[in-house]
């Protein structure tokens, strides 16, 4: 009997202890940060020199707000730049891909005629965002849809990991393309 209740003790602190590291460890709360710093001057808009428990320190300090837009943004802008807009007209890297090989194919550029397109368009946002639709507490007709800040960074990052090595990829082949037109004219 007194096994099974030191078992039992063992297996309760063991539950305890997962219990509060799990909600010690929850990155999407949000924690108090110290920013004060003595003898702060300024370096720029988000930038400071000063003295923080003894140590000369540059701190920056952002408004995660901002820095989300931004982070979007430069996301948005780079997928453009690869894949082009409809709305605005603009072919991006992929249309200058597509009609560079289209003006190879084209037999007064000695092609066959045939266009030899491989290249699938993978937009690699989603920018259609699926709402809880319904009634806010204000009695109005919203649509809503959340997610953890943390989580939002990590996916803008890695979309524009990913856009980086495509925009690097259609330069690369727009420029042997063209590259290849230029020999062809050359003939």
């Amino acid at each position: 009997m007194k096994l099974i209740q030191v078992i039992s003790y063992a297996v309760l602190m063991f539950v305890i202890e997962i219990t509060l590291t799990s909600c010690a460890s929850n990155p999407n709360k949000a924690k108090e940060i110290e920013t004060k710093m003595d003898q702060s001057q300024q370096i720029s808009g988000d930038t400071a020199l000063g003295v923080k428990d003894g140590n000369m320190v540059v701190q920056r300090k952002v408004m995660m707000n901002e820095e989300l837009r931004k982070l979007q943004y430069e996301v948005y802008e780079m997928e453009d730049r690869v894949y082009g807009n409809r709305k605005y007209g603009s072919l991006g890297l992929y249309g200058v891909l597509r009609d560079c090989r289209m003006q190879l194919s084209d037999i007064k550029n000695g092609g066959d005629g045939k266009l030899k397109w491989t290249e699938p368009i993978d937009r690699v946002t989603d920018k259609e965002d699926e709402f809880k639709i319904g009634i806010d507490e204000e009695n109005k007709l919203v649509g809503v849809t959340e997610e953890f800040l943390l989580d939002r960074i990590k996916r803008f990052k890695s979309y524009k990991s990913v856009l980086v090595k495509r925009e690097d990829e259609y330069e690369e082949k727009v420029a042997i393309c063209k590259a290849d037109l230029r020999a062809r004219a050359a003939k």
